[in-house]
C-alpha cells in the first residue's frame, strides 16, 4: 500500500483550514478536502456527546503517516484527535502520479 487517505475531524472551519494548509505546505498531503456539516455522536469520558465538526480528507502516502499525525497533533485543539488512515487500493494513475509529484 503506497497511498492512503487520512480522516481527521476538527472543531471548526478555521482549524480545518489551518491544519489543511499546514499539511499541504509541509508536503505531508497533496490535497486536503474540508467537508462541513458533520454531526458526530460519540462516547467521551463515560458520557454520550454530540457535536458539529468538520472532516478533513487528506490524500497522502503511507510513509508519511507518522509525520502527518505529529503535525496534526501539534495544530489540533482536541486532546485526542481523530486521525484515521484508510488504504487506497486503486486509483486513476494520473492522479496517483500527481500525489507523488506533489509530495516530493
Amino acid at each position: 500500500m503506497k497511498y492512503t487517505i487520512a480522516l481527521i475531524t476538527v472543531a471548526n472551519r478555521e482549524e480545518a483550514k489551518r491544519i489543511a494548509s499546514v499539511l499541504v505546505e509541509k508536503k505531508l498531503a497533496a490535497c486536503v478536502n474540508i467537508i462541513s456539516g458533520i454531526d458526530s455522536v460519540y462516547r467521551w469520558q463515560g458520557k454520550i456527546e454530540e457535536s458539529s465538526e468538520f472532516l478533513l480528507m487528506a490524500k497522502t502516502k503511507h510513509g508519511l503517516w507518522r509525520r502527518l499525525t505529529e503535525e496534526v497533533k501539534k495544530n489540533h485543539s482536541y486532546d485526542t484527535p481523530e486521525i484515521i488512515f484508510l488504504p487506497v487500493s486503486k486509483g486513476l494513475r494520473k492522479y496517483l502520479d500527481w500525489i507523488d509529484e506533489s509530495l516530493k
